[in-house]
């Protein structure tokens, strides 16, 4: 590993250290809380924004943020780790399939939608669970076999009486029957 490889690492980790840098991809959209220097004055600045490309290049990480204003589109471009981006807020997860979403510079209106990322459940420390997907416990599973059993001794019974009550209609029908001789 290079000098300037360690000197990128040791940035890297202090500017996390000041700031939260969520994980987020292209499809997502982002709050970035900018600090702007106005004469003597410093002021924040939020633009928000629809992620359409990132890349990662270390220390050099940009990513580029895409929004409408006054009916006219407009991106910017971050480095991930500037100085003087306060934070980073990720507002909803865009369910994509590319990385790079230049395509939606061509649309407007309903066609530039993209359908929300679906997560049940999120739980504390940002892992996410499934709720159609819940871990069952060992004596949940065994009673689920053991119903299972049962209802398929029930089954097997139904068929058993079904079979003697068509057996049945079958000599009420040959009796029922006078002979013509």
């Amino acid at each position: 590993m290079s000098i300037i490889d360690e000197i990128e690492k040791e940035q890297i980790k202090e500017i996390t250290r000041k700031r939260n840098v969520p994980k987020f991809n292209a499809g997502d959209s982002l709050k970035i809380h900018l600090i702007v220097l106005e004469g003597n004055r410093e002021r924040i600045q939020v633009f928000e924004g629809l992620c359409i490309a990132k890349s990662n290049r270390g220390l050099n990480s940009t990513f580029t943020v895409r929004k409408i204003s006054n009916g006219e589109g407009v991106e910017r471009v971050f480095p991930l780790y500037s100085p003087l981006i306060e934070k980073f807020e990720v507002i909803r997860r865009g369910d994509v399939r590319r990385a790079k979403l230049y395509y939606l510079r061509d649309r407007s209106g309903k066609k530039a939608r993209i359908a929300e990322k679906r997560v049940d459940k999120v739980s504390e420390d940002n892992g996410i669970e499934s709720s159609t997907l819940e871990k069952k416990s060992e004596t949940q599973k065994g009673e689920e076999i053991i119903l299972n059993e049962k209802n398929k001794e029930k089954k097997s019974e139904l068929k058993d009486i079904n079979s003697k009550n068509k057996d049945d209609k079958k000599s009420e029908k040959k009796i029922d029957k006078p002979n013509k001789d």
